[in-house]
């Protein structure tokens, strides 16, 4: 008896250390849950999920409990996962509130085991590929608020015992495959409901007679109210008694006068109508998405289900870390950043903080699948001074692409915004290593697809500073899918080339032209095209300096804010004649951008940061030395820049 009861105090004893083990290593087991479900899920994205890092505070998409005990919240929308869900994975995260795996390219039937995770209160699974029935049971989660499967291939009957999801407050079923008639289902405190094309039949339930038609279209219902006796056609009535004719005449009369009335007040609101739909047209270009305000005021419901379809999706790059989808974005908050060629380009700042650069493109011509090619050779450039391409929108109406967000602005911005005010200029070194880092990252285009792929839109305010500071280029191959025929934008014609002016077709000869002009804007401080506020006379940069050099007034051509820095009037000249051996009026004059790179290196050993000699520098490397050049003080010629062509009259 005695050793019966020693039996069962250690039984409980173990037992109270298991719990208390199996509390304590809850945290292990979701983490590992997770790494189960990324190394069994075929996934585009990469995700910053570590063994060895804390899955609380650097795994992203996860959240944790306030205690940091368990993992209560996986968001992981547009990773670009595909194929089935694991089973025994995500399942195993017992205390998970919330999971939203939207917006991938996931297969297969419900989840068997999600019954497992009864602690749900938000299942987000729309837009995937997920097929068959919904589970016949849905006591498991009687927590859930809110539950999303819309965009899928669902099919069947809708359960009748989601009536018993008694705190649900949304329900989105829509553009699946259901079919058979819509349960009663009682849902006290639902206010979004959405059962739109599918393939539902019979009548709408007067349980959910309040919400709108919208909530019902796209399927085979009976009408949502049935006819009253009151709607019923009435007999005729009986003949009204002959008046006089004076008194027909007096009454046609005021009906003619009633009729002026109305007809007036309608032309008055035709033309309000229409005067609103102006100022509506001239706003238009305000926004961000299909008309969304600056501050995200639109349903992104609406918007979704009006601009969206299951094949339009926001389609990430290998190796992006953003994690948000078309919803985020038409939610978040916008501000124009500029307005170019090929479109205007946002500010996006979303919900959880993320800030990108999204570019809004305008008359592109071609089809989805030639666009989705330029994206894809766009998007696989990986180089510190080329902009990464992050993602990418095409449909009928829109087509994005995303980038990572400049805190300092373009260069354009830092050499002309508030010029003569207080401010602190573009020194020397940061004019150098900005041109370096653009000659790079052009160069390195020029030498994807064979060699021959072109920018086609080089100008300062499409070059940014990276980490480093090096110059970095963006809007890479847009002139491919935009429409040839588009009018050229005045804020670009400065930087054209003359050969494309005259084709409108952009080379990477022409690319080197356009980038010998943002070297003279960096060199002179004035800009090709017109700068808003800036009051500065509009001169054609390229026929300005070439007469400047041309009367050999050579020191003159430099911005005035480099004047402060002793000791570079040498490397100045130098990138003065790189700039104009770039801007040669015949393509085939100027130099291929390997070869501008390795001049601009010349000028100044970068990576160990000590000038060469003269001596040290490749032959061929660097243009024609200028000699004896010095800046221009009173009574002094300045050296002409040699080897420049015959200018054309200033403008």
């Amino acid at each position: 008896m005695s050793s019966n009861r020693v039996l069962l105090s250690v039984l409980a004893l173990w037992s109270a250390i298991c719990y208390v083990g199996g509390g304590a290593g809850s945290l292990v087991e979701d983490k590992q849950a997770l790494l189960d479900f990324l190394a069994s899920t075929v996934h585009t994205r990469s995700l910053d999920w570590s063994p060895i890092t804390d899955v609380c505070s650097r795994w992203y998409g996860v959240t944790c409990s306030a205690d940091g005990s368990r993992v209560i919240t996986v968001r992981l929308p547009g990773i670009g996962f595909s194929g089935p869900i694991p089973p025994n994975t995500l399942s195993r995260l017992s205390a998970l509130q919330i999971l939203s795996i939207r917006s991938n390219s996931l297969t297969g039937p419900f989840p068997a085991d999600f019954a497992n995770l009864t602690a749900l209160t938000g299942l987000h699974l729309q837009l995937n590929s997920f097929s068959g029935p919904l589970p016949s049971d849905f006591s498991p989660w009687k927590n859930l608020t809110a539950l999303d499967v819309s965009f899928n291939d669902f099919n069947g009957s809708i359960p009748t015992t989601i009536s018993n999801l008694t705190q649900l407050t949304a329900l989105n079923l829509s553009n699946n495959s259901f079919s058979g008639q819509i349960p009663d289902l009682e849902l006290p405190n639902l206010l979004f409901l959405n059962l739109s094309n599918n393939h539902l039949e019979g009548t709408i339930p007067k349980s959910l007679q309040r919400f709108p038609n919208s909530s019902f279209s796209g399927n085979d219902l009976s009408p949502i109210y049935p006819l009253t006796p009151s709607s019923l056609p009435s007999p005729l009535p009986p003949s009204p008694p002959q008046v006089p004719s004076s008194m027909t005449a007096r009454k046609l009369s005021e009906s003619a006068i009633l009729g002026i009335i109305v007809g007036g007040c309608a032309l008055l609101f035709a033309m309000l109508a229409l005067f609103l739909y102006h100022c509506y047209s001239k706003r238009k270009d305000e926004s961000l998405i299909s008309g969304k305000g600056s501050k995200g005021d639109r349903s992104p419901e609406k918007a979704v289900t009006r601009n969206q379809d299951a094949n339009n999706r926001l389609m990430f790059f290998e190796g992006c870390t953003f994690a948000f989808d078309l919803e985020d974005l038409l939610r978040a908050s916008a501000e124009v950043l500029g307005k170019g060629t090929f479109g205007t380009t946002y500010k996006a700042v979303l919900e959880d903080a993320t800030t990108v650069a999204v570019k809004r493109l305008k008359e592109a011509s071609v089809v989805k699948k030639e666009f989705e090619q330029q994206m894809e050779v766009a998007g696989r450039i990986k180089h510190e001074n080329v902009a990464e391409l992050r993602a990418y929108y095409y449909s009928k109406d829109e087509k994005l692409m995303v980038y990572d967000y400049f805190n300092q602005g373009s260069v354009s911005s830092l050499l002309h915004a508030k010029r003569g005010q207080d401010r602190t200029p573009l020194d020397w070194e940061a004019r150098l290593k900005i041109a370096l880092g653009a000659a790079r990252g052009i160069a390195h285009i020029h030498m994807e697809n064979n060699g021959k792929l072109v920018h086609g839109n080089i100008k300062s305010s499409n070059v940014f500073l990276n980490n480093q500071q090096y110059g970095c280029v963006s809007d890479l191959g847009l002139p491919s899918i935009i429409n040839p025929m588009a009018p050229l934008v005045p804020r670009t014609v400065g930087y054209r080339a003359p050969e494309v002016t005259d084709t409108k077709k952009a080379s990477q000869a022409s690319d080197v032209y356009s980038f010998g002009v943002v070297m003279l804007e960096l060199l002179t401080g004035k800009s090709p095209v017109p700068i808003v506020g800036s009051g500065d006379e509009v001169i054609h940069l390229v026929r300005w300096v070439q007469s400047v050099v041309r009367e050999e007034w050579t020191a003159e051509v430099f911005d005035v804010e480099l004047m402060r820095y002793p000791n570079i009037e040498e490397e100045m000249v130098e990138m003065l004649q790189i700039a104009m051996n770039c801007v040669a009026r015949v393509p085939e004059r100027r130099p291929k951008m390997a070869q501008v790179v390795r001049m601009i290196e010349g000028v100044r050993r970068f990576d160990s940061g000590n000038r060469p000699s003269t001596e040290a520098r490749s032959e061929g490397s660097t243009p024609t030395p200028v000699q004896g050049t010095e800046a221009r003080s009173e009574g002094s010629t300045p050296t002409p820049v040699q080897g420049t062509e015959a200018p054309s009259t200033p403008q």
